[in-house]
């Protein structure tokens, strides 16, 4: 006998997955094919776990209810606080659905050996024989749902078919971070970093270093923010997956936003993969020198030999913006708990390394559709999936973490829907170094301003302070203002010394 077909279509499928929450379901009976009968109902769906029955009229409506419960050869209630009803509809080619949920466990689902699904006598299906079978709706308080919502009054059915679902139970209820799913949220974000400015003036763009094991999807990465922001799918940086780090390069990314060719306040930076013997990828001792900015574009990596400051290309008075703001450790979501242990102690020292050098961190968990496959089809899931935050919890802490599925068309909205915030998330980790340098120079010129007699002169480049009314726009600016007002010291060059800028001398 050939496989029994599903009457759902593609979307229509992908849309009572996304709302049952599963990667799977499993056609356990179809009327047309079993016969619509109580007994063929209950030899296919009893035992079978939670199902989901849908039914089908003439009318073109698909309609049906869900229960965790499973379906027994007996006469009895079911006690089930997730049973609900629901309808999918199709508008301008796109299907939506809406549910209706049970308002009394105790009396979710009925069953009977001589009935067919049964949800709180509201919704009810009946077998009468093997040529048809109809469905009732009755007004109760079980189920708010009418007959002309859920059927549009078309009690007759065409087919009715009940699935297994496959991995139900595997996402929370709501998800740990909230995230709104819709292109216009995104476009907004996407605005913010456009427009992001970082704390400290003489950084134009943040530097982001992403660090991980080979093969995790660290350069892939990349080339999904450049996707997301030019419109159409990019591969700038190397992917790939060997034995071995397909980076070989330190290698700078500017992303360009395609709309008008500028450079966003960003800078990806990509290093060789983290591999566990000695003397193979990235080492530890080129950690501290990336960080710092003594290592310069292009640098090709030798594992066996550390940059140093004789070494070609070494920067040796790197400026704040040459330096590292920022830094991702990326890891696979599905070899998280396979890790060698060898390289698992190479990131913590990673890690402790990082610490010690102040530098604000994150974590992205990158192939979480593999880890569940539930979120191939609906991304929108990753912050509820139980398997996504059981490996979280145990690695990292949800705060400093973002979740990500690489490489997709970057018209996909749930895809560009998690890209993008990653990248918020990633840039404002970078303040919290910068505010760690402005709290530093604030304190230095609290304790330089004690001395009886002190001039202090530089540009400091804060061009929104207006001294006249002592006021200033942003927010470096007005922190500097009052580290001055409150220390005493006042502007004594009040007019242009150059073009339209003014000399800044503070006694």
């Amino acid at each position: 006998m050939s496989a029994v077909k599903t009457r759902l279509t593609k979307d229509e499928e992908k849309e009572l997955k996304y709302l049952l929450g599963s990667s799977h379901l499993t056609l356990l009976y179809k009327g047309s094919v079993h016969g619509f009968t109580a007994a063929e109902f209950h030899a296919k769906c009893d035992n079978q776990g939670p199902t989901v029955t849908v039914a089908y009229n003439g009318s073109g409506f698909i309609f049906g209810g869900f229960t965790s419960q499973s379906y027994v050869s007996a006469q009895m209630c079911l006690t089930d606080k997730n049973a609900f009803l629901f309808r999918l509809r199709r508008k301008e080619g796109v299907v939506t659905s809406q549910t209706f949920v049970c308002q009394f466990a105790a009396n979710a689902v009925y069953v009977s050996q001589n009935n067919g699904p049964n949800f709180g006598n509201c919704f009810q299906i009946t077998l009468g024989g093997n040529s048809a079978s109809s469905v009732t709706i009755n007004a109760n308080q079980n189920y708010i749902a009418t007959a002309e919502e859920l059927t549009g009054n078309d009690l007759m059915l065409l087919e009715c078919e009940v699935y297994r679902v496959e991995d139900y139970n595997d996402f929370l209820e709501s998800p740990w971070r909230k995230v709104t799913w819709t292109a216009g949220e995104r476009n907004k974000i996407m605005e913010e970093i456009r427009s992001y400015k970082p704390y400290l003036n003489p950084v134009s763009q943040v530097r982001i270093l992403f660090v991980g094991p080979i093969g995790v999807g660290k350069s892939s990465f990349f080339n999904s923010v450049n996707s997301v922001f030019r419109g159409y799918v990019t591969g700038q940086a190397i992917t790939g997956s060997d034995n071995t780090s397909v980076t070989t390069q330190y290698r700078m990314y500017p992303v360009k936003d395609g709309r008008d060719g500028k450079t966003l306040p960003v800078i990806f930076c990509d290093t060789m993969g983290l591999e566990e013997k000695l003397g193979f990828g990235l080492e530890i001792d080129e950690i501290t020198n990336l960080i710092k900015g003594h290592i310069p574009d292009r640098y090709q990596f030798n594992s066996a030999v550390s940059i140093c400051p004789d070494s070609l290309g070494y920067i040796k008075s790197p400026a704040l913006k040459d330096q590292i703001h920022c830094v991702v450790f990326v890891i696979d979501g599905c070899k998280i708990e396979i890790l060698s242990e060898a390289l698992e102690q190479k990131l913590k020292q990673l890690r402790r390394k990082v610490n010690q050098l102040g530098v604000p961190q994150m974590v992205c968990m990158t192939k979480v559709d593999e880890l569940c496959p539930a979120l191939e089809d609906h991304l929108a899931y990753v912050y509820q999936s139980k398997a996504v935050v059981e490996q979280m919890s145990i690695h990292v802490q949800k705060r400093c973490s973002v979740m990500l599925h690489n490489y997709r068309d970057p018209a996909d909205c749930s895809f560009s829907c998690i890209c993008v915030p990653t990248l918020q998330n990633v840039s404002k980790g970078t303040s919290t170094k910068e505010e760690e340098v402005n709290e530093a120079f604030f304190k230095h010129m609290t304790n330089i301003s004690k001395t009886s007699e002190m001039v202090l002169m530089g540009d400091f480049n804060f061009l929104d302070i207006c001294w006249k009314n002592s006021a200033a726009k942003c927010k470096m600016s007005s922190q500097f203002l009052t580290c001055v007002e409150d220390n005493y010291l006042f502007q004594k060059v009040e007019d242009v010394t150059r073009g339209s800028s003014i000399f800044w001398i503070l006694s």
